[in-house]
């Protein structure tokens, strides 16, 4: 049996008051249930990622923890029709170590729960020459969707998750193993 993929959740909001940590607590216990996955929680809260883009030790160690993951979920708010800034400069910290790599989304916000900001990331990860899965996951009005424990009985969310997490299982394997052969050539 191969080793578990590395699957890295960006935490994208740093707002004070933020809802994500919820969202992202309700993900990391979906994936208990997948062996398939080793997973890490990178809470761009809690890094010192530099908005101008410079070149700093929590930079490097940020590449560090990208360039051996093997799939990616940014777990995203939205915004005034887009999705935060601080998963904008996460994306731009890095280069090479996302490449040839899938990411998954799972949004919340108001009406539309952050589709919007989905399908801006799609455009800028396709950039980054990744693979962004087909499935996502959508939480709309997402602060009435989950009680207080966090979970949520949601069954098109919980099944749009477990098809969300399917592809990414998929597209880390077969990606994973291409890149053990050859080199990514972008």
């Amino acid at each position: 049996m191969n080793a578990p993929l590395r699957l890295e959740i960006i935490v994208a909001s740093t707002r004070p008051e933020r809802f994500a940590p919820v969202v992202a607590g309700w993900l990391v216990t979906a994936l208990r249930e997948r062996p398939e996955f080793e997973v890490g929680v990178l809470d761009l809260r809690d890094l010192a990622l530099p908005a101008d883009l410079t070149e700093t030790p929590e930079v490097e160690a940020f590449r560090g923890r990208l360039a051996g993951a093997d799939a990616f979920v940014a777990v995203t708010s939205e915004y005034n029709h887009g999705y935060p800034a601080s998963l904008k400069t996460a994306l731009d910290s890095a280069k090479y170590e996302w490449r040839a790599k899938p990411i998954g989304f799972v949004s919340y916000g108001g009406l539309s729960g952050g589709l919007r900001a989905v399908e801006q990331l799609r455009q800028v990860v396709a950039e980054l020459h990744m693979v962004s899965v087909r499935e996502s996951v959508s939480f709309a009005q997402a602060k009435r969707r989950f009680d207080e424990t966090g979970m949520t009985d949601d069954d098109a969310a919980i099944d749009a998750c477990d098809r969300m997490l399917n592809q990414l299982a998929w597209w880390g394997t077969t990606l994973r193993a291409a890149r053990a052969v050859e080199p990514y050539p972008g």
